[in-house]
């Protein structure tokens, strides 16, 4: 297993696949770098390198008590990018990842990176407030929140119930991928698991969008329950000056499993651009 130190050594566990100009995969909440596999598999056989890890908090990284604010999850960012060691990185984050790609954009002024990527993001701002009005009310989180405290395990059943649109028609999401995202979300620490839903539900990107400077594409689902499309990437590609926003039609939020072919397609004709 390999690992790295944040700047707060705190250990990241990082894959590394394939040689070439390298894609840095960021995981959504609450799982870990393996949701990327499949399209890791494909970038690294594209002839790229294809790096991904898990977030601090969960999967096989350290489990420390603080650090989950998104100025510290993209300095783990920061540190990731400072391991690949080329100038010329991709970035791609999925979920709570896009905002540590928006906030690396300005807190780290996009250093090293060439283009970066949106996959049913949170950005630019979750929470409903009065300049926000398309956002998700605050008594929504909370409410998960006790749910995940009650009990955690029974939470993650439905939970991705919804992330991957199981009620959608043409649903394509067997019970057994179900039981392992469930699996892999219990794997995180209960603090980072509550910290990270403060973090993405209550952070506002919307000042982040301008640093970026570099080719940007987002794709999102329409029928996205858990982050709704009208509320992030719509906004997002009117705020980013180079978007390119995919629609991806009828899909729900886990577009890694329940759209992989097709995305996997649009993430290789974006980083061969």
């Amino acid at each position: 297993m390999h690992f790295i130190s944040s700047k707060d050594n705190t250990k990241l566990y990082v894959k590394d696949w394939g040689e070439g100009q390298p894609v840095i995969l960021i995981h959504g909440w609450p799982l870990s770098a393996d949701s990327w596999d499949e399209q890791a598999m494909a970038i690294a056989a594209a002839g790229y390198r294809a790096i991904s890890y898990d977030r601090r908090g969960f999967g096989r990284s350290s489990q420390p008590w603080n650090g989950y604010d998104y100025d510290t999850l993209s300095d783990d960012l920061a540190a990731v990018i400072a391991y690949a060691d080329a100038p010329n990185a991709i970035i791609i984050g999925f979920s709570m990842g896009g905002g540590e790609v928006a906030r690396y954009m300005s807190r780290h002024n996009a250093k090293s990176v060439v283009k970066a990527a949106l996959i049913s993001s949170v950005v630019p701002f979750r929470l409903k407030t009065e300049d926000n009005p398309s956002g998700t009310e605050q008594e929504a989180f909370d409410k998960t929140a006790r749910a995940i405290n009650k009990d955690r395990a029974a939470f993650f059943t439905d939970f991705f119930k919804t992330f991957f649109g199981v009620d959608t028609p043409d649903n394509n999401v067997s019970d057994e991928v179900l039981r392992h995202m469930a699996a892999v979300a219990m794997q995180g620490s209960i603090r980072a698991t509550l910290e990270c839903l403060k973090a993405f539900s209550s952070t506002d990107f919307r000042p982040d969008l301008e640093h970026f400077k570099v080719p940007t594409l987002i794709i999102h689902g329409t029928e996205d329950k858990t982050v709704p499309i009208d509320a992030s990437a719509r906004l997002a590609a009117a705020g980013i000056s180079q978007a390119t926003l995919i629609e991806y039609e009828n899909a729900p939020h886990g577009l890694f499993v329940t759209d992989k072919d097709k995305l996997t397609k649009d993430i290789l004709a974006f980083i061969r651009q």
